[in-house]
């Protein structure tokens, strides 16, 4: 609790419990709101725990405290990393060429309010982008995102994020046959427990929380498929690679598909797959978006 001080015999002394009658008897009593009469009108002097701005998890694994009032935590975005996206192959006298395989997207939360122990420790992991695929264009794989996810000391674990999973290229060479193209796959999500109603001490309620990047409280879920890359038939024929998994519901789009002699599989970003390359000069596939998680905390009344 802030400090508070009363006037006792001219002198000012800070007070360390607050008890009201409560029917018949004194009870001790959680003071959240202290408001006094001036002038006419009510005004706040007081207030438990007032709601923290908002703050990015670090790359990687961070630890941070939480406020010792404070009782909650407001996850506003979370996403696991995108997986990056397959290269294009082309072929030598093989009838053929083939376009790559888009990356999958991250599981994602927006808008959801966790209960936690003021003064535990919470442990953040942000799951890293996953890596275009690299190498033989006829046999390769691309690199998976990693896991997002939040625990505490106390509270155990809270969410769970996963990244999402690379398609691959298998089973091709040089003079043929064609390869087959792999599916992506997107994150799995496992969401806990979080508070579907409430109302903060400083007067905020939790179900008017709409600022994420799904626009809806309470939201969550798991990451998608990229585009899964085709071949086409006759030599140097042209095929695009495959578009990258959307994140956050379709609300972030996933890298864009690469083009034949021209332009690679376009990036992800914020937990979306990385686009897939494309045939013919076999231009390389994107990198996923990498994962992220940013969160206030806040007091239930």
């Amino acid at each position: 609790m802030a400090e508070f001080y009363v006037k006792d015999g001219g002198s000012f002394r800070e007070v360390s419990e607050f008890f009201f009658r409560d029917g018949t008897s004194f009870t001790n009593k959680t003071i959240t709101n202290v408001f006094v009469k001036d002038g006419g009108n009510w005004r706040e002097v007081f207030t438990l725990f007032n709601t923290t701005s908002f703050a990015f998890a670090g790359s990687g694994t961070t630890s941070f405290a939480v406020p010792q009032n404070a009782n909650a935590i407001h996850i506003q975005r979370a996403v696991g990393g995108g997986a990056g996206g397959v290269s294009g192959a082309q072929y030598d006298k093989a009838g053929g060429e083939s376009g790559g395989t888009g990356g999958g997207s991250g599981a994602y939360i927006s808008d959801r309010v966790y209960t936690v122990s003021g003064g535990e420790t919470l442990t953040a992991v942000v799951g890293a982008a996953g890596a275009k695929s690299t190498g033989n264009a006829y046999n390769t794989t691309a690199g998976s995102g990693g896991l997002t996810s939040l625990s505490g000391s106390s509270t155990g674990s809270i969410f769970s994020l996963g990244g999402g999973s690379g398609g691959s290229g298998t089973g091709g060479g040089v003079q043929g046959p064609l390869r087959s193209n792999n599916p992506s796959s997107g994150g799995t999500a496992t969401l806990g427990t979080s508070l579907s109603s409430g109302t903060t001490v400083d007067g905020l309620n939790i179900t008017s929380f709409t600022g994420g990047p799904d626009s809806t409280f309470n939201a969550g879920g798991n990451g998608v498929a990229g585009v899964t890359g085709s071949n086409c038939g006759g030599d140097n024929c042209h095929v695009n690679g495959g578009t990258g998994g959307a994140s956050y519901d379709g609300n972030v789009a996933g890298g864009t598909p690469g083009v034949p002699d021209s332009t690679p599989g376009g990036n992800g970003t914020t937990g979306s797959g990385g686009g897939g390359g494309g045939a013919e000069n076999q231009t390389a596939g994107g990198n996923g978006g990498a994962g992220e998680l940013q969160y206030r905390f806040l007091r239930i009344a």
